[in-house]
């Protein structure tokens, strides 16, 4: 039997027990978490050292081998976001919508936990940390399946999970790695109806787009973030230079940093020489239209550059003719992750935010703020861009569904 189907099964078990747990249980159980990995710090950052080491030496980009990097501030990240998690209300259990019938029978909606979840992703070591806690806190064990590239600092952290675990009246079993990092795993991965109630596909395009066509388990999508910014021409020029300058640099390896920027033509000899300055000071290089080369010397962008996820530090800007033109644009090339509109203009501020179908819209601020923590989460399993069930950062209530209770007197039906 292999690795998968060995952990998988753990997991189905550890869940009836997890199921039925309470607050306070769970609570306990992510302090002690929080304990561990604070207490085995300098051991996760020592492995964490030859994850980066392998991303330099496979050549792979400064943005990318960024979302490999722990350091002191980020652990301490994660260990906050614990504590956040422990302080939101545990949402199993919650009954948000009940109705009395005539005949004295009344019927319920309670929330509940998904069940077994497994999420595959990219980099990112600490989504080990976060997407366990949000797990656990909801009532869900869960399978985690990282990145080859992260393989070292993942099990040094589910090795504190589980020291910690041990501690609290959640198994240990409630939360395994698969430690086998063979692409072939994924694929098995998928088809274990049996034992996974739900798949979350975190990463770049191919992963998400492979697990959509290949797994028979359900899938809860998030999203490639091809992410706009408009700049209206009533907008401020400085503040929407200062907020395209963070969209984009702030942390480029990210699925809610700024890929095309949008300007309204009559603002765009103002601002274009500003952000090119600022932008060129942050080692972003710049594509743009015709429009945008007959004002400053930049690299020409294609049909490509639209539609393209970058995550580097590569921002390609457009001029339009107006809010219109902005959102046909979007609508056309948007992965439906995160829009921004800049502008003083109220009606143009609504209509952007009326007629944009995204998971987040923004108004005169950065895209960055796509985050299940700065969304008072604590933490996220990812941003769903999908409209169904969830939608924007995943969090405990996104990781409950729910079940009908009838209470009656034994009733009977006419």
């Amino acid at each position: 039997m292999n690795e998968l189907l060995v952990k998988a099964k753990k997991l189905k078990k550890s869940f009836e027990i997890l199921k039925n747990l309470n607050a306070k249980q769970k609570n306990n159980a992510i302090l002690e978490i929080s304990k561990t990995i604070e207490k085995n710090i300098d051991s996760i950052l020592k492995v964490n050292i030859l994850d980066i080491e392998n991303a330099r030496k496979k050549g792979i980009k400064k943005s990318l081998i960024d979302r490999l990097v722990l350091n002191e501030k980020r652990i301490n990240g994660m260990i906050d976001a614990c504590k956040t998690v422990m302080n939101l209300n545990d949402p199993v259990g919650e009954i948000y919508d009940s109705f009395l019938r005539e005949d004295g029978l009344r019927i319920s909606k309670i929330r509940v936990p998904l069940g077994v979840i497994g999420i595959i992703y990219e980099s990112r070591p600490n989504v080990t940390l976060e997407a366990t806690i949000l797990a656990l806190k909801s009532g869900n064990s869960i399978m985690l399946r990282g990145g080859s590239d992260a393989i070292n600092s993942n099990k040094a952290i589910v090795k504190s999970i589980k020291e910690a675990l041990k501690k609290s009246e959640i198994p240990d079993n409630a939360v395994e790695l698969l430690e086998n990092t063979n692409k072939d795993l994924v694929y098995e991965m998928l088809k274990l109806n049996n034992y996974l109630d739900l798949i979350i596909p975190r990463g770049g395009k191919g992963l998400i787009e492979f697990v959509i066509e290949n797994s028979t388990v359900p899938v809860l999508e998030t999203g490639v973030g091809v992410c706009h910014i408009y700049v209206d021409e009533s907008a401020n020029i400085e503040k929407s230079a200062e907020i395209i300058v963070n969209s984009k640099t702030q942390r480029p390896g990210t699925c809610n940093t700024v890929e095309t920027v949008l300007i309204h033509k009559n603002i765009a000899e103002e601002i274009l020489p500003i952000l090119k300055k600022r932008l060129e000071d942050k080692n972003v290089e710049i594509r743009g239209c015709e429009k945008v080369l007959n004002i400053i010397n930049v690299k020409k962008a294609i049909e490509e550059d639209w539609e393209t996820e970058y995550l580097d530090l590569i921002l390609s800007i457009k001029v339009v003719e107006d809010v219109n033109d902005a959102i046909n644009h979007i609508k056309k090339y948007s992965t439906g992750h995160s829009e921004s509109i800049l502008t003083e203009n109220y009606f143009n501020a609504m209509k952007f935010i009326n007629e944009i179908d995204s998971a987040t819209v923004y108004i005169n601020a950065s895209t960055r703020f796509t985050d299940g923590g700065e969304f008072g989460m604590g933490a996220e399993m990812g941003i769903s861009t999908q409209k169904i069930h969830a939608r924007g950062p995943i969090g405990l209530r996104e990781l409950t569904t729910y079940k009908y209770v009838i209470q009656g007197n034994y009733n009977v039906r006419d």
